[in-house]
């Protein structure tokens, strides 16, 4: 997405015409992010953070109140799913998970981190490695990734995204493809972690 332009660098200031046209787009999609929250498992407490960075993307990424008003139902959609996958992302950051999605998801043996020095240090380089790979794929393949390894079936995500499933098992299929090379590239490599 990159940086904003010289003349959208700062937060939109309450009041303006980029802030009202940000507002206007998140009262026309509230309603669908609470029910996308709940799809992801995130609380009515998570709503208004998921709101808040779904600001900032759009701001980001769109720029202008034209453009902005202009947005449509699904590009909203796949900023909230995005959004949401990377706040799950960072509360899983901050707790130990096992890795059985990823390696589920891969089909492959399970992955380790590389061994060497402290177990926890290890995980945590491990976890920024396979999140830079993720964030590495392209946005389709980024999003279908993402949802699946939350855990969401194909069709599931298809729907989600409003895709057909052929679309969805393409992009799922390349974009783990995708991954699993990204992850060989940084040292990650199939093995047994016990």
């Amino acid at each position: 997405m990159g940086v904003p332009s010289d003349d959208a660098s700062s937060e939109p200031v309450p009041g303006d015409p980029l802030s009202r046209a940000l507002d206007d787009v998140l009262a026309r999609f509230t309603e669908a992010v609470r029910q996308l929250a709940r799809r992801f498992g995130l609380g009515s407490d998570d709503v208004d953070d998921l709101l808040q960075e779904v600001r900032i993307r759009l701001w980001r990424a769109l720029r202008t109140p034209e453009r902005i008003r202009e947005v449509r139902a699904l590009y909203v959609h796949r900023t909230v799913a995005s959004a949401a996958l990377d706040l799950i992302r960072r509360r899983r950051a901050h707790r130990e998970h096992s890795l059985d999605a990823v390696a589920q998801a891969n089909e492959a043996p399970e992955l380790v981190a590389p061994v060497g020095a402290d177990r926890d240090a290890d995980r945590a380089e491990f976890d920024a490695v396979v999140a830079r790979a993720i964030d590495g794929l392209m946005e389709s393949r980024r999003a279908v990734v993402r949802l699946y390894l939350a855990g969401h079936t194909r069709e599931e995500i298809a729907d989600m995204l409003g895709w057909s499933e052929p679309k969805t098992r393409n992009l799922l299929y390349r974009g783990l493809g995708e991954l699993r090379e990204a992850l060989a590239r940084a040292g990650v490599v199939p093995g047994d972690a016990r």
